[in-house]
């Protein structure tokens, strides 16, 4: 069994907080965005996704013991000894043999979740790796789980819990999406454009009003995410304002009248 706890560099004693910082630091070195192995990657990956969930690391600490039934490890198919017993047919009638789902976890990014598209995913089956494509949902949520029929080997269903990696320039809020556009405080005084570069790659201009406050949140409606469902959130710009290195003497004695 994978030793989830030297994936992440961590003692079986760590704290729920120390896993999860120990995830960020080795997904920040690791990552394939940034050139790090994509297997290393993954083995970070799913040693969090378990050490990570209260519930999949006490399983992942406590695992159940197998029972094999008999010495030896034999394996019994009940159906097979009652169809012996009984001419051939089992008393319990014809079974249906159930397929299993595979499960997986996704990492995306925020720019996904904004564009949809598809994204190829590698797995495993008996005889190798293969690799398919899947959707990403419009506005899919972080941990949201999407079942997609008949996609895992067998014929069986493909379970993704999709994963969103945090943004360093977006905040979420449902559809909503907030981010700090820096500003210079003779054009929060006096008013202005401002600027922003979306999720989308797209470039949005708008007003900003004469005497606007530090962080004040100008709104631009339907300019959010957007779900399946077509429901759409508001982009909101977070005007954070910049000094100048190096302001006149005239000005600056101008200023200081106006305060007195």
């Amino acid at each position: 069994m994978t030793d989830h706890y030297a994936s992440l560099g961590v003692p079986r004693t760590a704290t729920a907080a120390e896993i999860k910082q120990a995830f960020r630091k080795l997904a920040s070195q690791h990552h394939p965005d940034k050139g790090g192995d994509t297997a290393k990657f993954q083995s970070i990956q799913a040693a969090y996704d378990t050490l990570g969930d209260v519930a999949k690391r006490a399983e992942y600490d406590n695992p159940r013991p197998q029972f094999s039934g008999f010495p030896g490890g034999a394996q019994f198919n009940m159906n097979d000894i009652f169809g012996q017993m009984f001419g051939g047919q089992s008393p319990f009638g014809p079974q249906r043999r159930q397929q299993s789902h595979t499960r997986m976890t996704l990492w995306i990014r925020l720019s996904d979740v904004a564009q949809g598209g598809t994204r190829p995913v590698a797995i495993g089956t008996p005889q190798g790796q293969s690799t398919i494509e899947v959707e990403i949902p419009l506005g899919i949520n972080d941990g949201d789980n999407v079942q997609y029929q008949g996609l895992a080997p067998g014929g069986g269903d493909l379970v993704i819990q999709f994963r969103v990696h945090p943004d360093n320039t977006w905040q979420r809020n449902g559809l909503d999406l907030v981010t700090d556009v820096t500003a210079d405080i003779w054009s929060m005084i006096l008013g202005s454009d401002i600027t922003v570069h979306t999720l989308t790659g797209s470039q949005l201009t708008t007003a900003m009003p004469a005497q606007t406050q530090p962080r004040t949140l100008i709104r631009l409606r339907g300019h959010g995410l957007r779900d399946r469902s077509g429901n759409t959130g508001d982009l909101m710009i977070r005007v954070m304002p910049t000094i100048p290195a190096t302001i006149r003497p005239e000005l600056l004695e101008a200023i200081e009248k106006y305060r007195e």
